[in-house]
């Protein structure tokens, strides 16, 4: 059994092969399943033991052929305690072999666009290929204030256009140029002293894949994915938001004479499966998952305003929203017969995606059941999907 620090963590391999299904018996492209880290612990959790459970994460869901992961970056948030998911890739880029790692996502307006084209320049590298870039503009009122960033005023959606534009710019080496913008200023100089200059263009080409997640309706960040052809994530909404978010997809897209692929849209949804319903609900309601919404996500939702976001009818009143409320409505938990009628619901519903990213949570304290969640979903719910096949 490894040992990390204090740490005994024992997974069960039950399973012979990795399985990702990514085509059908016709060869011809399904869904594909991955993970959404925030990542998320509970506040009294030892820093170094969450980000060990997390690397754990990371390793099995490669071994059950997890197609993706996508890490997230905040900095004010004791339930999401990461403000750097480029060192995590970095480290379980080593101990995996072919799942893609991704950010999930760098906040644009919080860095230096020419430091992090660096930084990501450089880690894509590192991957060889299994790099994705993720981007989004922050949503947490606190960081705002942390960077003086004017969130109020949609000061962070402004920095995060410029600050992609000015990272593409440099990706693009065409030779020296001045950004003189509205938030950062970036000058690439002739060569100096005969070998000073900028190198560093990423290993993929032209760039690695960027994704852009977003939660509100009609979402101002994925019209900037629709706009240059960048993945579209959806977080866990009702049927009405993920309406709006792909007709914003669209509508960017369309203003650049693009037309975008439903196979690229990936939406984040909470999933625990089980060998019966009501193990399933108990191990969600009444384990981490229940408990991080019970206390952290709900009452966020809650203070922003958007608890409507989740409501399958908007008149009942914001109180009934609970993690019952959820389970019922939302999360996707239960047998693999009911998580595949689910997962069925949403593909009609949504019209249509091509990957479902399954959030994670500490379920250090009731590992074997959250293992098996993960090969419920892996070896047994998703082969069954083979037949979803997006546009």
């Amino acid at each position: 059994m490894p040992r990390e620090g204090n740490i005994q963590i024992q997974w069960a391999r039950s399973y012979e092969e990795p399985i990702g299904l990514t085509r059908n018996q016709k060869g011809v492209t399904v869904m594909k399943h991955g993970l959404f880290m925030m990542p998320s612990h509970p506040p009294e959790r030892e820093l170094f033991q969450a980000h060990q459970w997390d690397l754990d994460c990371l390793s099995l869901a490669d071994d059950l052929g997890f197609s993706e992961a996508w890490i997230g970056e905040h900095f004010t948030s004791p339930w999401e305690p990461i403000p750097s998911p480029d060192l995590m890739i970095a480290q379980a880029l080593a101990r995996t072999k072919n799942i893609k790692l991704a950010t999930g996502v760098h906040l644009l307006p919080y860095h230096h666009p020419a430091e992090l084209a660096h930084r990501v320049a450089y880690l894509d590298h590192l991957a060889q290929g299994r790099f994705m870039f993720g981007i989004g503009s922050g949503g947490l009122p606190s960081d705002y204030e942390l960077f003086d960033v004017d969130g109020n005023a949609g000061q962070h959606r402004e920095m995060t256009r410029e600050s992609i534009e000015i990272i593409l710019k440099i990706w693009e080496n065409q030779g020296p140029f001045q950004y003189k913008g509205k938030f950062w200023n970036v000058n690439i100089p002739e060569t100096m002293y005969g070998s000073l200059k900028y190198f560093l263009n990423p290993y993929q080409k032209p760039h690695p894949p960027i994704g852009v997640a977003s939660v509100s309706i009609g979402s101002e960040t994925l019209k900037i994915a629709g706009e240059h052809g960048f993945i579209p994530m959806s977080l866990g909404l009702n049927s009405e938001y993920l309406s709006s978010h792909w007709e914003a997809l669209e509508e960017g897209a369309q203003r650049t004479g693009r037309t975008p692929s439903r196979q690229e849209w990936r939406i984040v949804r909470d999933v625990f499966v089980a060998g019966s319903d009501d193990e399933a609900y108990d191990a969600a309601v009444n384990g981490m998952l229940g408990r991080v919404w019970r206390d952290y996500l709900l009452p966020l939702f809650d203070a922003f305003d958007l608890l409507k976001v989740f409501k399958h009818d908007q008149q009942i009143p914001d109180s009934a929203v609970t993690p019952e409320y959820m389970a019922k409505h939302m999360w996707l938990i239960g047998s693999p017969d009911t998580v595949e009628g689910k997962l069925r619901r949403l593909y009609g519903d949504s019209g249509g995606f091509g990957t479902l990213l399954v959030l994670i949570y500490d379920y250090m304290e009731d590992q074997s059941r959250w293992e098996k969640s993960m090969n419920l979903l892996a070896q047994d719910v998703m082969p069954r999907l083979a037949d979803l096949v997006p546009d």
